[in-house]
């Protein structure tokens, strides 16, 4: 018998998880029979009600909790599958994914169910729509993505998003951007938060009754921790004079009330800044924190729901809704059949709350004293209605669900009144939407016109090249400069240019992500100074790119054609040439000879760069590779390294006899050469192969390529020549010439090797 429980209890356990619910509940009330220890009789009417309640039969379901409630109070861990999907479906319901009602509910209790969840929206929506858009402060385009509200004390982490300096410390994960992910910063790029100087001047001239209000927060946070409340409340009461549409004053305000016991005036605060921000989970938290003090844990339970429909990491909510749930199931509660209706409106509230917000709210400025007087779901249900509902208190017996089955008629008949009422006031609504959206629409262009009138180009210069921001980076010292302006002063120095802190570290990462926000105001605000600052980069980039032109000129060694040329970079002049032939798209420039008279040889091989290996200290090695032969027409240079104008040589071809002639010879040189290789020792041979590859093989057409054949070159940087010999047959078109110089070399070294 113990054998075939077990089998039943894991069958039950293998529907759930495959979402059979029904099946489940069946087996689990099943094998509820016989089962004598009230421990694992709980155990089992626990799992039954999970199952019930994931399977939409809620009256079902909340009876048997109560029921199991009645052996020994529910633990957090027993409520745990029932919280989650009371907020789950919150979350469903936001993205579309509404629940249809089990089948195993009655047709009259579902659609009484459905008609009480869309009363409760509607009064929902006159309870909670919001009076702002994106952000409560009316700022979208300065709002920190962690608080929600006007950016103060702006800190840029290294990907570029910015957020209060405060949100960093307090936040858990701090040290990972919580727009994009990035851990940069917990690398240990810096040991503590910045303020963007150019962003904060920028804010504090831009808006100052918005800066002063964060200052009077600051300063009230500082009181509230030295639990000098009255004081503490009259710099949030200054604050929200300055800045009435800021939900964070609102809900800071909120829990100072909540400490003096001002409840009813805690619970308005909290009111308003869920209207200011209604998809903000504190919001919905203090709410819910001010209704447990005012003795209303029903409608606390929901803001708790709603709030972890958001944020369902949030463990003060969690431990509070195991709480409240618990509270509410207990056996001396007698109202649990109506509780039932709540937990049916709790699924949509969101849904209802997001779907009331206008496409594009205005900003508007609202009295903070003002606040609607309705604050519960006009689907509750009187305390009348109450006591018929729990006369009973056997809710798992048939004349405890004819009460319940009576009570939502009731219900039904009262709503259907109402519908006509709901639906005009829908219509109504959505012309109300249609005006906000024009209202905001005014209102942004206003908003636009006022920064942009205080707003100087100025405001926005590069302290480097005095310039307008071109690709603004921020250091981890707070300090903002063009990317290129930066980098060319950390190739002569890894300091900060105007504070000269060390930013060894910075260079090390490499991470020179651009600061969005300021980004962001140069093109919204300053549209026609970013046209003319893009087009001076575009034409420096332009000049750059030219491969005729201004080439730059590393003046170092000799390069050939299809060898590799691996380099140690570590000048600062050099360093920007490599990052501007990059920069370009090119990745080439020149690579010639030293001359004591005109500064490099007047020949020379375009290299491209193949990859590139950063070191700590700023230095690299490049890995090139050998394109074309170049001929230089005019010496110049640029930003401390050469630069030059060219011509490309190619060989002349021949054909005819001139061409079998050629062949021949080739041949002929091929082989000597291929007998010195292989002459060499083990060691030696090895060491060639290992930096330029070994020796390739023959070209099937001749002169197919301008350069001639790859091995020649290949021959000539590995033979045993200084660079000054080497160099005229860099110089030479004629292929017949070149492969007569270097079997008269071959010759040499052979003769040279024998004596």
């Amino acid at each position: 018998m113990r054998t075939e429980r077990g089998s039943m209890l894991q069958l039950a356990a293998e529907a759930f998880r495959s979402k059979n619910f029904d099946l489940a509940a069946d087996i689990y009330e099943c094998q509820l029979v016989g089962v004598g220890d009230p421990g694992n009789r709980q155990e089992l009417m626990v799992k039954w009600a999970d199952a019930l309640a994931l399977g939409g039969k809620f009256p079902e379901a909340f009876a048997v909790y109560r029921q199991a409630s009645e052996i020994e109070s529910l633990t957090p861990g027993q409520l745990e599958n029932l919280i989650d999907f009371l907020s789950g479906s919150i979350r469903r319901q936001d993205a579309g994914e509404s629940r249809s009602c089990s089948p195993g509910r009655g047709e009259e209790e579902a659609a009484a169910v459905a008609t009480a969840a869309a009363a409760a929206a509607t009064a929902a929506t006159a309870v909670v729509r919001p009076a702002v858009g994106a952000t409560g402060c009316g700022r979208p385009d300065f709002s920190c993505p962690i608080c929600l509200s006007f950016l103060f004390e702006p800190v840029t982490l290294p990907c570029g998003h910015c957020f209060c300096k405060k949100c960093l410390e307090r936040e858990k994960k701090g040290k990972i951007c919580k727009q994009c992910g990035d851990s940069s910063v917990s690398a240990g790029l810096h040991s503590e938060y910045r303020v963007n100087v150019i962003l904060s001047g920028l804010l504090t001239k831009c808006f100052p009754s918005l800066q002063q209000a964060g200052r009077l927060r600051r300063e009230g946070n500082g009181l509230y921790a030295e639990r000098k409340m009255e004081a503490a409340l009259e710099k949030y009461n200054q604050a929200i004079m300055m800045a009435p549409m800021d939900h964070i004053l609102f809900s800071n305000r909120s829990q100072i009330h909540l400490s003096l016991k001002h409840y009813e005036k805690a619970l308005r605060d909290a009111e308003m800044a869920c209207r200011l921000k209604p998809l903000w989970s504190k919001g919905h938290i203090r709410k819910a924190q001010a209704l447990v003090s005012l003795g209303r844990a029903e409608e606390a339970l929901r803001e708790y729901l709603v709030c972890l429909s958001m944020e369902p990491d949030c463990r003060l909510a969690k431990a509070e809704s195991y709480k409240l749930l618990s509270h509410l199931l207990a056996p001396v509660m007698d109202q649990v059949p109506e509780h039932i209706l709540d937990f049916s409106n709790i699924l949509s509230s969101r849904a209802h709350i997001k779907n009331s917000i206008p496409s594009s709210a205005p900003f508007q400025t609202l009295n903070p004293n003002i606040l609607p007087s309705e604050s519960r779901r006009t689907s509750s249900p009187s305390a009348q209605e109450m006591s018929d509902c729990s006369k009973d208190k056997g809710l798992g017996k048939p004349d405890t669900w004819r009460s319940i089955h009576s009570f939502m008629l009731k219900r039904k008949r009262r709503n259907s009144e109402e519908d006509e009422k709901v639906d005009g006031q829908r219509r109504g609504r959505g012309d109300e939407h249609k005006r906000f959206r024009s209202e905001s629409t005014a209102e942004t262009d206003s908003l636009g016109s006022e920064i942009a009138s205080v707003l100087d180009p100025t405001d926005l210069e590069c302290s480097l090249c005095m310039r307008l921001f071109y690709e603004p980076v921020t250091t981890p010292c707070g300090h903002t400069f063009c990317l290129r302006c930066l980098e060319r002063c950390l190739d002569h120095n890894p300091k900060c240019p105007l504070c000269k802190e060390q930013l060894s570290e910075y260079l090390v990462q490499r991470q020179y992500s651009k600061t969005l926000l300021v980004e962001n105001l140069i093109s919204k605000y300053l549209p026609s100074e970013l046209m003319e600052r893009q087009k001076v980069h575009q034409e420096e980039m332009a000049e750059f790119s030219n491969l005729n032109k201004n080439v730059p000129i590393f003046v170092c060694t000799m390069a050939f054609p299809t060898v590799p040329c691996p380099l140690h970079i570590f000048e600062p002049c050099y360093r920007l040439m490599i990052r501007r032939c990059m920069e370009t798209g090119t990745n080439c420039f020149g690579m010639c000879l030293a001359d004591n008279l005109k500064g490099f040889a007047d020949y020379g091989c375009l290299l491209e760069i193949c990859d590139v290996k950063f070191f700590s200290d700023g230095r690299s090695v490049v890995d090139t590779i050998g394109r074309r032969r170049f001929k230089i027409i005019k010496h110049r240079e640029k930003d401390g390294y050469n630069t030059a104008d060219i011509e490309y040589l190619e060989d002349t071809k021949v054909e005819g006899e001139e061409e079998r002639e050629l062949q021949s010879l080739h041949d002929s040189v091929y082989d000597q050469a291929l007998v010195w290789v292989n002459s060499l020792r083990d060691e030696q041979k090895a060491r060639i192969e290992g930096h330029f590859g070994p020796m390739p093989e023959k070209d099937s057409e001749l002169q197919a390529s301008p350069n001639g054949p790859s091995w020649c070159w290949w021959l000539l940087a590995v033979l045993p020549l200084e660079g000054r010999a080497q160099l005229p047959f860099l110089a030479l078109t004629s292929l017949k010439d070149r492969l007569s110089g270097m079997r008269k070399v071959l010759l040499f070294i052979t003769q040279s090797r024998h004596r």
